[in-house]
C-alpha cells in the first residue's frame, strides 16, 4: 500500500501563486516540492506564497528547496514567503534562523 507523503495544491489569482502543502516534507518528498516550485518559476510566476499550516514535518532537505526558491525569486525581483506555518514548521525555521526571513 502506497501512501502519499506530500500533497500540494496550487491556485493562481491576481498574479500570485498560492501553494498549499499537506503532509511531510522530508528527504523523499522534498523532490515533489522542488518539482512543483521549479514548474511555477518556469511558468514565469514571480509571486509565490507557500501555505504550510498542514505540514507535519520539515527536514533540512525541505529547507534547502524553500531557500533555493526564495533566492531565485529574490534575484528575479519576485517574492516568496511562507504563510500560516504549523508549529513544527515554525520551530524548525526558528532553529535554522530563517523564520523572520521566510514567514509573513
Amino acid at each position: 500500500m502506497t501512501e502519499e507523503i506530500l500533497v500540494i495544491t496550487e491556485n493562481v489569482k491576481d498574479g500570485i501563486c498560492r501553494l498549499v502543502a499537506k503532509g511531510r516534507i522530508d528527504s523523499h518528498s522534498a523532490d515533489i516540492l522542488l518539482y512543483k516550485l521549479e514548474n511555477i518559476l518556469n511558468d514565469g510566476q514571480t509571486a509565490v506564497i507557500l501555505d504550510m499550516a498542514q505540514v507535519e514535518y520539515l527536514s533540512s532537505m525541505g529547507i534547502r528547496v524553500i531557500l533555493k526558491t526564495y533566492k531565485q525569486l529574490k534575484e528575479a525581483g519576485g517574492t516568496f514567503f511562507i504563510e500560516r506555518p504549523s508549529e513544527i514548521v515554525k520551530n524548525v525555521l526558528g532553529m535554522a534562523a530563517l523564520k523572520d526571513m521566510l514567514v509573513a
